[in-house]
Parts: C-alpha cells; structure tokens; sequence
C-alpha cells in the first residue's frame, strides 16, 4: 500500500531526488509513479483503450499511463510497453528504472487479470524491427524532439488499421486550453493541420496536451471497406 501523500510531502528533497531509492520505492508500492497526464486525458486514453485488441506505447517512464491501460484494456488484449530506459532524465532526479516501471506494470496488470504485457526495452525503432501485427491503439510520449516524434509516427503508423487510433502527448502548446512541448505539436501541426493534413486520417479528439487521430475507414462505390 503506497504511503499517504502528506507523508511523502515531509521527505526532503535530497531523498526524493535519489534514483536508487525512488526505484525502490516506487517498485515496492511505497509510492505511486509519477502522473505525466491530467485526469481529462486520461479519461480519453481509457475511452479510446476500451475494446482495443493489441496497444503499443512508446515511452513507459515511471508506468502512470501504462497503468490506466491495464485497467482499461479488455483482459485478453496485448499492451507492448516501448522504453530504452536510458540515463536520460526529464529532469534531475526524474530518471525511471527499468526494474522497478516493470513490478509497478505487472502488478496492476495481475490486479486486472491482464492485459497481456510484452516489453520492448529499446528503442521505437528498434522495436519496430520485424514487427508484422497491427496496432489498433498507438500512445506516442517517447522522444520529445520533432525529429524523434516524427520518427516514432511514421516507424509505427504504417500498422495502425483503419479504425485504429494514434495519440500524441504534449502535443498542443500554445493552443487554448492546451499545453505541450515544440516537437510533438510541430509533429502534430505538420502532419494533421492546415491545407497541407495527410490524406486518410482525422483529427478525432484533443484534450489538455492530448490530440487524437484516427485512420479513417475507406469505402467503395458499393459501399464496402476497401
């Protein structure tokens, strides 16, 4: 059982901030991971999920989204969790540990009955490599940069079917009511806004930093999905 938050408020900041000992914590169950998304978008993450058959989600961290997608998930679906768990830190003191983000999943996933949880400690596109299932729910919050968003879409969109959904984090700055980092909204902008939006996807939803996309269904002259 994690400690009471107005506990964990009285611990000083040099302990807080020690990798090791938050990797111990937080693998043990002391303390939760670290909510990188507001409660709407995760209203959304869990809507979109449900009924969902195979998810992928790049960049895992402390496990917070991961989480909501165990409970959101049906029990029977597959969630591939792509994270490198490099020594790169959002911040000091933020960096996340391979060992204690996969006691954190596989507990929740164990409380739910599932999902099925397969990691991929890698990166996006090394993942991709010899990949051949389609994904009908993507959550892109890896490599902040443009080009390292860009890269993780067009590596995974490719196998998103039609009807299946991609959402970008941190990908509405300076829009209202948004927030977000440049590299995932410039992605975002370029690709999904303007005269110049990809052909046969829409903009479905957006929310806090969350923006949701859909590759839409085609249909023939019969009426038939092509």
């Amino acid at each position: 059982m994690a400690l009471p938050k107005a506990l964990r408020r009285l611990t000083p900041d040099v302990l807080r901030h020690d990798v090791r000992l938050r990797a111990l914590a937080v693998g043990s169950g002391a303390i939760p991971p670290r909510t990188m998304h507001t409660r709407a978008e995760a209203a959304l993450l869990a809507g979109l999920a449900a009924g969902r058959r195979r998810a992928v989600e790049i960049g895992v961290y402390e496990g917070s989204s991961a989480l909501l997608l165990c409970r959101a998930l049906p029990r029977d679906a597959t969630l591939h969790l792509i994270d490198p768990f490099t020594n790169n830190a959002l911040r000091p003191g933020w960096r996340a540990t391979e060992g204690a983000t996969r006691r954190v999943v596989a507990r929740a996933a164990a409380r739910h009955g599932g999902p099925r949880i397969e990691w991929h400690p890698q990166t996006s596109e090394a993942a991709a490599v010899g990949w051949s299932s389609s994904v009908d729910l993507l959550w892109i919050d890896g490599d902040h940069t443009e080009a390292g968003c860009r890269l993780d879409w067009d590596t995974w969109s490719p196998w998103v079917p039609p009807g299946g959904v991609v959402v970008f984090h941190d990908a509405r700055e300076g829009l209202p009511g948004g927030g977000g980092l440049p590299g995932p909204t410039r992605t975002v902008d370029a690709l999904f806004r303007g005269e110049g939006a990809l052909a046969g996807w829409r903009l479905a939803a957006e929310t806090d930093s969350a923006v949701v996309v859909e590759r839409m269904i085609s249909r023939g002259s019969n009426g038939a999905i092509v």
